[in-house]
């Protein structure tokens, strides 16, 4: 198993917080997830190549939502499928 070698933070947004039900119950946490994802590789200029890992904070998913959605917003924000 390849050891981590060095970890880079290249930057953080916080996303908005809603509550049970509403103005943000229509939105899929994966979408709003991306949005962040694709606005920090754009605004910091990073290479989506070199891009290893994306850890993502995820809480109280449930029903459809119930699926890694750190995954699915990397995917969605249109970083390469190898990314972990």
């Amino acid at each position: 198993m390849k050891k981590l070698q060095e970890a880079v933070i290249v930057d953080s947004i916080r996303t908005p917080v809603g509550k049970y039900g509403g103005i943000l119950s229509s939105v899929r946490p994966d979408d709003l997830a991306a949005l962040v994802i694709k606005t920090l590789v754009e605004r910091n200029n990073v290479d989506v190549n070199q891009v290893e890992d994306v850890v993502f904070g995820d809480s109280n998913q449930a029903g459809e939502d119930n699926r890694d959605v750190s995954r699915m917003a990397l995917l969605l924000a249109g970083l390469p499928f190898k990314v972990a």
